[in-house]
């Protein structure tokens, strides 16, 4: 009912899942309704070790089987990889998310704790690293993204940009958590993003004076960081119009001549076949 009430009014919803209650009714229905793509967990590039973790025997059949069902239907599916000790060589990914009928995948960047009602995060030590791995870790992706083609839907700039985080350089792209993005939880809460402790208020009470743009750069969240680097350009853009109606030309000139525009249009150029099926 929520992917059906959502594709009736112009929303693309998209569905997060293990895999594990994947039927044919379901998916069918799914379908039926309006879906537009799905996003299936995987955690190791072996069918024992990701069942094995996830708790979920059988779950790699599952999940193939979604993946020719949804291609059939023209519904893009895109394995998201949490980046954990369970990958030992990033190399192997490609193979294996092929084998299940993967054809893009996305990085979820280890988190240990999160201060919103959301529950994603372990502080397990198999995704408890310390700021030298994780700059090993953020190599292994880059290289596995540009070495293997294999479409890897986390833009290379992003990497580099968690890359300066965790040296404590300047980070280049500021977060549209609270902007553009938000976190809606089950008590109809609206947070700027998972990584927030306060919600910004109820779903109800929104209006845009609620909007946030502090320039925040305080998490290594994919699901906000990645897209703050690729709407980074439109957003300049938008704001640019704005200034030019306002006749601020020189807040107009600024943002149109930020040299972080280019780097924003290549990551779309890089991504750009991902996005288009959204």
């Amino acid at each position: 009912a929520m992917v059906r009430y959502s594709a009736e009014r112009g929303i693309h919803p998209m569905i997060c899942t293990n895999g594990g209650l994947w039927t044919d009714d379901n998916m069918k229905g799914l379908a039926g309704d309006g879906l537009s793509s799905v996003i299936m967990s995987i955690d190791a590039h072996d069918v024992a070790k990701h069942e094995a973790n996830r708790g979920l025997p059988d779950v790699c059949r599952k999940i193939k089987k979604a993946n020719e069902f949804f291609k059939t239907v023209g519904i893009q599916c895109t394995a998201s990889i949490t980046a954990s000790r369970l990958i030992e060589d990033y190399a192997k990914l490609p193979d294996f998310l092929r084998t299940l009928g993967f054809e893009s995948c996305t990085f979820s960047y280890p988190l240990t704790n999160l201060a919103s009602s959301y529950l994603s995060f372990s502080d397990s030590g198999l995704v408890n690293f310390n700021n030298t791995e994780l700059l090993a870790l953020f190599e292994n992706i880059k290289r596995m993204k540009h070495n293997s083609g294999y479409p890897v839907v986390n833009p290379t700039e992003s990497l580099d940009e968690m890359q300066r985080h965790l040296r404590g350089e300047k980070e280049q792209f500021s977060c549209l958590g609270g902007h553009k993005y938000f976190y809606l939880d089950w008590h109809l809460d609206l947070y700027r993003c998972h990584a927030w402790d306060k919600p910004m208020c109820k779903v109800y009470e929104w209006d845009n004076s609620k909007l946030i743009r502090d320039g925040c750069t305080k998490c290594m969240i994919d699901c906000y960081r990645d897209p703050s680097v690729l709407q980074h350009v439109a957003i300049n853009a938008s704001d640019a119009w704005h200034a030019l109606k306002k006749g601020d030309l020189g807040t107009a000139a600024m943002k149109v001549l930020d040299s972080k525009n280019v780097t924003s249009l290549k990551a779309v150029w890089e991504d750009r076949k991902w996005i288009g099926k959204v």
